[in-house]
């Protein structure tokens, strides 16, 4: 008796490329009176840029091949015949296979870098004549996020197993020929997780 066992098991996860732009705070800007020729400027530019991207590769291969046989038994040339019995041939195998993904962290962290920036306000009054007034805000963000990872886990089991032989002959009173047992057990347990 021959089992053989083929398992594979894979899991890919494939991340998310995200582009954000436009999580400005509220600016807030005021002039008051100015004199002649003043040049007065309250300028705020914001920029945010996020790429996220995760590459989860898991990759499980399982073989198993056992082969288990019992031996011969036989009482012949007896006047009287004994018993003769041959052994038990069995072959067990378990495979257990557990896999696990998450890439909610970089999500999440991801996720409240884009909240946004705080409030800004910029105040110009009363200025004299001739004057420059500048207010300027300007805010660039840029967050990569890179994660990729690869598990492989190949698991190969080989087995064999047999009973030798038993003969009873050229007797005037035969006995009995028993041989023994032949038995294969294999277990296999994988577990995988993968966090970022």
């Amino acid at each position: 008796m021959k089992v053989r066992k083929v398992i594979g098991a894979g899991v890919t996860s494939l991340g998310l490329v995200v582009g954000l732009s436009g999580f400005a705070g509220a600016t807030t800007g005021v002039i008051g009176t100015t004199g002649p020729d003043s040049n007065n400027q309250i300028q705020s530019n914001e920029s945010h840029t996020a790429a996220l991207l995760n590459n989860n590769n898991v990759g499980v291969t399982s073989s198993n091949g056992q082969g288990a046989s019992s031996g011969s038994a036989a009482v012949t040339g007896n006047t009287t015949g004994g018993s003769a019995q041959t052994g038990m041939a069995s072959n067990a195998n378990s495979t257990n296979v557990s896999g696990s993904v998450s890439n909610a962290s970089s999500a999440a962290a991801l996720g409240a870098w884009g909240a946004g920036s705080a409030a800004h306000s910029a105040t110009i009054t009363n200025t004299g004549p001739s004057s420059n007034n500048q207010v300027q805000y300007n805010d660039v963000s840029s967050v990569v996020v890179t994660n990729n990872n690869n598990v492989v886990v190949s698991n190969t089991n080989s087995q064999s197993a047999s009973t030798g032989s038993a003969n009873v002959s050229g007797n005037t009173t035969g006995g009995s020929a028993v041989t023994g047992n032949a038995a294969n057990t294999n277990s296999s347990t994988t577990s995988l997780t993968i966090s970022n």
